[in-house]
This record gives C-alpha cells, structure tokens and sequence, in this order.
C-alpha cells in the first residue's frame, strides 16, 4: 500500500490551488497545507502498517487494499470498517472531517451497487467499479464537491444568469465530456489526489446539464482551487496554536474552466434521478455518513477530556456545579456514541450484500448534531472561563528570561505549573476561540446540511409506522361511552 512519503511526492503535480491572488506551487511544503499534508501522510504510514489492521485483502482481486474504501459484506466487515475508522479518527482526534475515509466510504457503496449507475439513459455501472477498485488498490484520497455555489438559494441552477455557474456539460464528445462552471465545498481538496464532482442538492427536470456525476485529478488541465483563509501560517507554533497547526483542512471553490473528463471516469450523466440513486439506493449516504458520525463521537470525546482536565487542573471537578457540566457533557457525548453503536447493532445487508447502518440511530444522531456540538463547546467555555484569556500571547513569552519569571509566578495552578496550566488553555482556546474553532464550529453546525435537511432524513428513517399503530390500537380500545 501507498506509504506517506510516496502520497507527499504525488503531489508536486502541477495543480492550480490559489491563495491571495497567487498559485501555490508546491502545496506539500506551502505554509498553508504542509500541516495537512503531514498529517494526511501520516494516516497512509499508518494504513500501510499491517499492524493497524486497516488493510485487508480484496476477494475479487486478491490485492493488498485500503478497508476503508471498501463495502463491509458481514457483520464482522462492517465491526472492522468501524474499527478503522476509529483507528484514523484517534490519530486526528475527529478534527479532520473530510479525512480519505469518507469520500472513500461513498465510492464503497456506489460500487457495491452497480445497477444504481445504469439505470438511465446511458449504463455507466463499469465506470463505478473500475474506478472504485482503482481508489482502492492505489490508496487514493478523494475529496468531493457536491454542493452549488450559493448564487441564490431560492432557485436552480438553469434559473441563474450566466451560462453554467454551477458546473455542467459545456460539450459532449466521443472520448468524454467537457464540463464548465463552479462546485464547493472540495474541503482538503488542495491536498487530495482526486475529487469527486456530483450534486447532493435536489435538481428539477430543467437542470440536466448540471445532473452530472464525475471523478477527475486535482492536477487535471482547466481546474483551480479558491481557498478560503488557511489558518496554519498564522499560527506562531504548534505550543499556541496545537490544533490548527496539524488539522487545518482549507475548504476551496472548485472552478472548471473547460475540463475534459474521459467517458471512464463519468458515473452519472445528464441525469436527475440518478443524482439521488448514487447517494440513497447505494447505501453510500448512510456509510459515509456513519463514517463522520464514528469520527464525530472521537471529536466530542476528546472535548469531554479536556473539559475534565480543565476541571481537574481548575482544581473545581468536586465541585457539584461543575460534575453537574461535566455530566451533561458525558451524557451528550454518550449519545453519539451510542448512536454508532447502535446504528452498527440495527445493520442488515441490503439486496447486494452490502451490509448497511441502521438508518434510525445513524440519522437520529445526525439530526442533533448542530444541536449538541454547540451545547459541547459551551459547556467547555464555562469550565474554562476567562482562563484562555489570562495567557501569554505567545510561546516567546515561555522562552524570554525576562517573562518567564513572572509567568511562573502568576500563571499557575496548585495541579499544574506554568508551563503546563499555559499548554493547556491555549489547547483549550484553539477547540473554541481561535479562527480554527470557529471553522469547526460551523463546520459541525452544517456539516450534512440545513438543519431541516438533517432533520428530515431523522424523520424518514425513524419508522413512524409502528409508534403510530401502538397509538391508533390504544385509541381504538376505549370511546365515548368508557367514559364513565
């Protein structure tokens, strides 16, 4: 399998990724994505370890490949994809998002259900296959865009002025397509070797040219990245600022301006119920999504441990306000926890084998994330008070002779010396203060959509049916005249 240093070389290929006006050559040792990079490269050195347990053997082929791009066909399978996705959340401790993994959990289920990629006019079902096998023997990481440019949200895209805003078929051709326009949001995009172009987004019969669904290189002629802000160069060191400057995924608008996509590498084609076949019919959105859930739970797990070492360090975790905060912070985190798990105990294997997470608990979770992400970071902002606001500005404060001293002696906690009180509540500020924590936080908040999207897939895979007999079968057991 592809180490780190072999995926770190691939990306000296030419890609056009722009930040402040200017193309970064060089996006492996630009101050911007090098963090990325590194920590990208060091998930693929740990897959590659057969130790780590996320490589597996590909029963078609008999290759050595990656088990997260691949779909669990057992119960044991689906434990194992779990296992591993835990394995590369621990490492980043759930705050890269788009982490390999997830696009990768999408391409798993569209090729493990061919038949949703020929329905329509043109049988694109070999492309899946081929291309998903590829993924996966070459280790690749794919981010994706999936999302329109919000021109105007109250309309489509065939409605906005200008000719193809939204990406779409500029021209069809014998060997492929020539596609045009704009997608977000390719979050690691800069530093990925692929990108999957689709539109989750529901389309009206008018929008078939932008009903199109493709993969292509990060490299490939006419694309370029927008970037928004990175945050790792603003970062003075990794004592200041311990998240941002390993885990800052830059989010970028895709822009295509005349890129051929060979006919190998479309999946989807001037189709609009397609669109809606590769996410739901495939199982892909409940597997890539359980993926981020199972990557969620790891998040909220390592804010409920900083939350208990700021208490512990506060010297307040006996206090009964203070274990009253924590517990409420136990009890959130717990239930996506259990929710994972839960979604993994309610699995069945769909009609290709595929073995799917529950839809009740998966969605369930999904639908109080922008709920219980916030509630999560406040409770931490009230444990840690103005304790992120009482630190040096800097780790130089930390190295002066001339500050040390008073820092030692006025920064300090009976539990932890300066130093370490100081190490502390910077990591603290970083999870809820800093540009970074901002990100995540809107990050989690729509991180699967508007809240009335979230919330109606928890209401379409909640199961109504039964809790509404059990109701109309009580009501039906007594009328007007028990009323006596």
């Amino acid at each position: 399998m592809r180490t780190g240093s072999d995926y770190l070389t691939s990306l000296k290929d030419g890609r056009r990724v722009y930040v402040d006006g200017e193309s970064v050559g060089d996006v492996a040792h630009h101050p911007a994505f090098a963090p990325i990079a590194r920590t990208v490269a060091e998930l693929f050195d740990i897959a590659a370890d057969p130790a780590s347990g996320l490589s597996r053997t590909d029963p078609g082929t008999g290759a050595t490949v990656n088990r997260l791009f691949t779909a669990p066909r057992s119960r044991e399978d689906l434990t194992a994809f779990r296992e591993a996705v835990t394995t590369w959340a621990r490492h980043t401790h759930g705050w890269v998002g788009r982490s390999p993994d997830h696009v990768g959990a999408f391409l798993a289920a569209f090729a493990a259900h061919p038949e949703a990629f020929a329905a329509g006019d043109h049988d694109l079902a070999a492309n899946v296959v081929a291309y998903q096998r590829r993924v996966a023997e070459e280790n690749l990481y794919l981010s994706y865009a999936i999302i329109p440019p919000q021109v105007s949200r109250a309309t489509t895209a065939h409605a906005w002025d200008g000719e193809l805003v939204q990406v779409g078929v500029a021209a069809e051709r014998p060997d492929g397509i020539v596609v045009r326009g704009a997608q977000m949001l390719a979050t690691g995009g800069a530093v990925a070797d692929e990108i999957l172009v689709s539109c989750i987004k529901p389309l009206t019969p008018e929008d078939t040219d932008f009903a199109i669904s493709f993969a292509v290189p990060v490299a490939a002629e006419g694309l370029k990245l927008y970037c928004r802000r990175p945050y790792a160069p603003a970062a003075t060191s990794r004592y200041d600022y311990p998240l941002t400057t390993r885990f800052d995924e830059t989010d970028a608008l895709v822009v295509f301006d005349d890129v051929f996509v060979p006919w190998e590498r479309v999946f989807v084609y001037r189709d609009v119920a397609g669109l809606r076949r590769q996410f739901f019919d495939t199982g892909a959105h409940a597997l890539g999504n359980w993926q981020a859930q199972i990557r969620f739970s790891v998040k909220l797990q390592f804010l409920a441990g900083l939350a208990r070492k700021v208490a512990a360090v506060n010297g307040v975790d006996k206090f009964p306000g203070v274990v009253e905060r924590l517990g409420e912070m136990a009890s959130l985190v717990s239930l996506v926890e259990s929710a994972v798990l839960a979604a993994e105990y309610t699995a069945a294997p769909d009609e290709q084998g595929m073995w799917r997470p529950g839809g009740r608990a998966l969605y369930g979770a999904m639908g109080l994330q922008s709920e219980l992400y916030p509630r999560v970071l406040a409770i931490l902002r009230d444990l840690v008070g103005g304790g992120v606001l009482q630190v040096p500005s800097s780790v130089a404060d930390m190295t002066n002779p001339k500050t040390r001293a008073d820092i030692d002696r006025y920064v300090y906690s009976p539990n932890a010396p300066a130093e370490e009180r100081v190490k502390l509540f910077k990591l603290a500020w970083d999870a809820i203060g800093s540009e970074f924590a901002g990100r995540h936080h809107q990050y989690e908040l729509f991180y699967a959509g508007a809240p009335f999207v979230v919330k109606g897939y928890a209401f379409r895979n909640y199961g109504f049916d039964r809790p509404v007999a059990d109701v109309e079968g009580f009501l039906a057991a007594y009328d007007v005249a028990d009323s006596a």
